[in-house]
């Protein structure tokens, strides 16, 4: 039987383990969890993690959520239609023609800007990578090298196609339109069709000595590493634009540009909300009933004494201001947030466990004798 709308937009809420009226703060808590159980460096699976990530890049922003809830979710991380015309035949499709393009790879003729007419040029795509960041990486900033491979202006003809530098022609056979009409038969009856010209692509021209190295069309495929600057207090799902990093364009025209999404690695220590951290403080026992200066890790890899006060609650929290997360870009940090644990110790030796009976009696404390359970202590409580 086929999903409905209901049954597909519950996808992702079931791969964090939420209700659909999850809160945002639970949808946060979820994805961390769940990003710790499948995060490779703890034997998950990376495939599992990348679809966590995902999850979470959808349903963790208001608006992405909004949409998927409408729509559902088509797995590139833009959830459902954007808008526009009825049916998504605005923003989503580009229009009726390009509705028809998707069904029978071509353009309705006549069917305005998408009827083939001939581009001279062609701007480059925009690429797309993911990097992944350390929540240390996002305190500090990094330089990030990534890896794309991309088409790139052919240096053997700078881009011209032509082996000796000719001017290009009309291509002969599309006539220099840009695409070539075909009919296409339909339950409704014979549609006309202008596809993409496969020998110029579109461009309406060709050269008539086409470069060796490119096969005349002055671009070719080649990896490529970019440095990319991120910021510090940089978030889940944030994306970075590199200007002209992307594919190169046709005849000149301009390159695309190159988006780096980042995804923040779960952290062992610390748990992030927005740019405040938080962590847990394990406090022996009588520490936290005298009070202790204990020594706390920071994100940044120093450490800082914290004053425990004296009679530490479990659950207790402590706050050191500005020792957070810094705003996007290198702003006012944020705090850390430190819960108390109080740990009670398990391998006391006789001599420990005998001052803490006598702590126990001078406090009024009644305490079992050692290897007296709840049974012994009911039947001498009745005598």
């Amino acid at each position: 039987m086929p999903m409905g709308p209901t049954d597909v937009a519950a996808a992702l809420y079931e791969l964090l383990g939420v209700s659909r009226d999850a809160s945002a703060d639970e949808i946060k808590k979820a994805y961390r969890r769940k990003a710790r159980e499948v995060h490779p460096d703890a034997g998950g699976n990376e495939e599992q993690f990348k679809q966590v990530q995902h999850a979470y890049h959808v349903l963790g922003d208001a608006e992405r959520r909004a949409r998927y809830d409408r729509f559902g979710d088509d797995g590139s991380g833009r959830a459902g239609v954007q808008g526009g015309e009825p049916f998504g035949f605005g923003r989503g499709f580009g229009g009726i023609g390009e509705v028809i393009d998707a069904f029978f790879g071509g353009s309705f003729a006549g069917a305005g800007p998408g009827n083939g007419g001939r581009r001279a040029a062609q701007a480059g795509r925009d690429v797309l990578v993911h990097v992944e960041l350390t929540l240390e990486e996002v305190a500090t900033g990094v330089d990030r090298k990534v890896e794309v491979e991309v088409d790139v202006l052919c240096d053997a003809c700078q881009g011209t196609g032509s082996a000796t530098g000719a001017a290009a022609a009309n291509c002969p056979t599309c006539g220099g339109s840009g695409s070539v009409q075909r009919v296409v038969r339909t339950a409704f009856g014979q549609l006309a069709t202008a596809a993409t010209c496969p020998r110029c692509e579109g461009t309406g021209a060709t050269v008539p000595d086409p470069c060796a190295r490119c096969d005349g069309a002055g671009r070719r495929l080649q990896k490529r590493t970019i440095t990319v600057e991120v910021p510090p207090g940089v978030d889940e799902g944030d994306r970075l634009r590199v200007a002209g990093a992307g594919e190169a364009g046709r005849l000149g025209a301009a390159s695309g540009d190159l988006y780096v999404e980042l995804h923040i690695e779960a952290h062992d220590v610390f748990e992030r909300e927005g740019r405040d951290l938080w962590s847990q403080l394990r406090v022996p026992f009588v520490q936290a009933a005298l009070g202790a200066d204990l020594e706390v890790p920071l994100v940044d890899g120093q450490t800082v004494e914290v004053a425990v006060p004296r009679g530490a609650q479990p659950g207790d929290v402590l706050t050191l201001r500005s020792s957070g997360l810094p705003a996007r870009g290198g702003g006012q940090r944020g705090d850390l947030k430190l819960r108390i644990e109080v740990a009670v110790p398990t391998d006391l030796d006789d001599e420990q466990e005998a001052l803490l009976r006598e702590l126990a009696e001078r406090r009024g404390e009644d305490v079992p004798e050692q290897g007296q359970g709840l049974l012994e202590r009911l039947r001498r409580a009745f005598r």
